[in-house]
């Protein structure tokens, strides 16, 4: 098998029993026997349980940021940015919850160099809005950033909060719902002319 298929194989058996089991709670015994390959294989690829979950943490945290910039660049009408990045948060929690769980319910969430590329993640999405809300309100660049932070967080947080509901809410209304109280938070800051 090719190395780069090989190594999606891994991590996707490695996110199955991260998922499952917890950092702590899974071996890479079980990994390679999920990826039904030895553990040297294993071993091969990824020389510790740690560098194999950062690597597994660094392809969706990559996945979802370009996502939600895809989104937020899709169009300039803001109105259009705010409901497609609201929604695209809310497919991405939809299509793959164990990714979503990987990434924000991790029992290794604490560790300095887990907490950084999360940290990094959430700073790299919210400078993205920032940036937009600068350029269209003129506000400065710290109160931006703050309003940038503020959006992040209520996708992030109502994001999670909706796959709790296990479906008894629809996604479209979920997202449309945050999209329309972040829309009218957001579209009340005048624009500079």
């Amino acid at each position: 098998m090719p190395r780069d298929e090989r190594r999606a194989q891994l991590l996707a058996a490695a996110q199955e029993v991260f998922v499952a089991n917890g950092y702590h709670g899974a071996a890479m015994d079980e990994i390679a026997e999920t990826a039904h390959v030895s553990k040297p294989v294993l071993y091969q690829h990824f020389p510790s349980k740690r560098e194999l979950y950062l690597a597994l943490l660094d392809s969706e945290l990559s996945k979802l940021i370009a996502l939600l910039l895809g989104a937020l660049n899709s169009t300039t009408d803001n109105d259009e940015r705010v409901q497609a990045v609201m929604r695209a948060y809310f497919r991405f929690i939809a299509s793959d919850d164990q990714a979503h769980r990987l990434v924000f319910e991790s029992d290794l969430v604490n560790d300095p160099d887990v907490s950084a590329r999360l940290e990094a993640f959430n700073k790299t999405f919210a400078d993205a809005v920032a940036r937009v809300i600068a350029e269209d309100t003129k506000l400065p660049e710290l109160e931006a950033q703050l309003l940038g932070r503020g959006l992040a967080g209520m996708a992030q947080i109502s994001a999670r909060y909706w796959l709790e509901t296990d479906g008894n809410l629809d996604l479209d209304v979920a997202s449309d719902l945050i999209y329309r109280l972040a829309w009218r938070g957001i579209s009340r800051f005048p624009k500079e002319t």
